[in-house]
């Protein structure tokens, strides 16, 4: 029999809050566990009530234990299956320019039981966009589509990051709008984030042909950069500022332990660099693909060699990585042990993307890293930046209209397994 001393007693469920789409604020959402709700679903529950609640706890619990494999619950009784998920890429795939694309919003009312097969699918959106919290994006995906989604089942491209803040003290943040990405970064849990407008406002001759608004100017913070030491760069989001930004950061790579002003003779003593995701071109509003970070890491590496005659390493997270991949098996593992007393992630996770060289091409090598011992299967649509009728770099297992063929497909094929024979002719071309 197990002493007092050892026993494991399960965790206690906190309770869940509701938040309306329409009015929910920061300060609301600052502490969770919550889910985000349109109006019309308020007074009750609607059908994607179960997986966003579900989901949310497990990803409460991930972060509240290191381990994110041993964490003890008490089981939940459900309607959703545990066999099988959805991962979605959102740009390009749910919504397009801002606006869902159209069939995005049939598309979850399957996953959340109107289909033919009688089941609700557990899902989670995998976004290299960066620059907001999950809360906010949450917010924003819920006022799109006009359904019940959590925080929980987002994860961005730097969502990862999150797990390094421990390591580092005095970080540089960069890119997205105003301070959104140093208000992300402490919510993360680093200690003392600085952006580039808090070292223009230091010394204005930092980037000579970049001056601070006034509203840029109110919300920088003064210091003197002279007696600090800057221990890594993230960047979070799309920079607004390429001149200015890859000066600053060049001055960090090119500095003795990252103190400005100062020049290593070796050029291998500034801090290390972190890119929340690799995406050379994204899908925007625009009828053509619009350049992303990894346009930036590649200039930046460009222009670092090109000034120090030496090669740049830098550190990628979000899609292709298999650590943004990994992310998300743990907290379907998490999920599925809290939902079905299973503790190994859903045997089988589609992911939707638009992206051959992110979404495919993490998702194949996921798959093929065996790494988990699940089935991770790439499906591509063709509203976003793949253009149907091309040759991807990177091939799915299959290729789909949009993102409701790409899930009437998944469903089609787990219906499938069950049966001793296919029925019917697939909509869908599998590779």
């Amino acid at each position: 029999m197990a002493s007092a001393a050892t026993m494991v007693r399960p965790t206690k469920r906190p309770a869940i809050r509701r938040l309306s789409s329409m009015t929910a604020t920061r300060a609301d959402m600052s502490t969770g566990p919550i889910v985000v709700v349109p109006p019309k679903h308020m007074e009750a529950p609607s059908n994607a009530h179960e997986t966003a609640v579900a989901i949310e706890m497990a990803k409460h619990h991930l972060d509240h234990f290191s381990s994110g494999t041993s964490t003890p619950v008490s089981p939940v009784a459900t309607t959703v299956t545990g066999s099988y998920a959805y991962a979605f890429d959102i740009d390009g795939v749910l919504i397009r320019g801002g606006e869902p694309i159209p069939e995005a919003i049939e598309a979850m009312k399957m996953l959340n039981g109107e289909n033919d097969y009688g089941v609700k699918v557990p899902y989670i959106f995998l976004t290299n966009g960066g620059g907001k919290t999950e809360e906010e994006r949450c917010l924003q995906l819920s006022q799109q589509l006009e359904v019940e989604v959590s925080p929980g089942q987002f994860i961005c491209g730097h969502t990862p990051m999150r797990e390094m803040a421990k390591k580092y003290g005095t970080v540089l943040v960069v890119g997205g709008e105003g301070e959104k990405c140093r208000l992300v970064a402490e919510g993360y849990g680093f200690r003392d984030v600085v952006t580039p407008g808090d070292i223009i406002k230091d010394n204005k001759d930092t980037t000579p042909f970049r001056k601070l608004t006034a509203e840029e100017d109110k919300h920088s913070r003064s210091r003197n950069f002279g007696e600090v030491e800057i221990e890594a760069i993230f960047v979070f989001a799309d920079s607004r500022d390429w001149a200015g930004d890859q000066q600053i950061i060049l001055d960090l790579l090119m500095s003795k332990n990252g103190r400005l002003g100062t020049r290593s003779e070796s050029f291998q003593e500034g801090p290390p660099l972190f890119f929340s995701h690799n995406d050379v071109v994204w899908s925007a509003s625009h009828d053509l693909t619009r350049i992303g970070m990894g346009a930036l890491r590649a200039s930046l590496e460009a222009m670092y060699k090109a000034v120090t005659g030496k090669e740049l390493t830098t550190t990628a997270f979000g899609k292709p990585q298999l650590e943004t991949f990994e992310f998300a098996n743990r907290l379907l593992r998490q999920w599925r042990k809290e939902t079905h007393a299973i503790n190994s992630a859903p045997d089988t996770v589609y992911f939707v993307g638009d992206t051959p060289e992110s979404d495919i091409r993490g998702t194949n090598e996921y798959n093929d890293s065996k790494v988990s011992d699940n089935e991770w299967y790439s499906i591509l649509v063709c509203s976003g930046v793949y253009e149907k009728g091309s040759t991807p770099r990177f091939t799915p297992k299959a290729t789909a209209d949009n993102v409701l063929e790409a899930v009437k497909h998944g469903m089609k094929r787990e219906f499938t397994k069950m049966l001793p024979r296919k029925t019917g002719a697939s909509v869908i071309h599998e590779e």
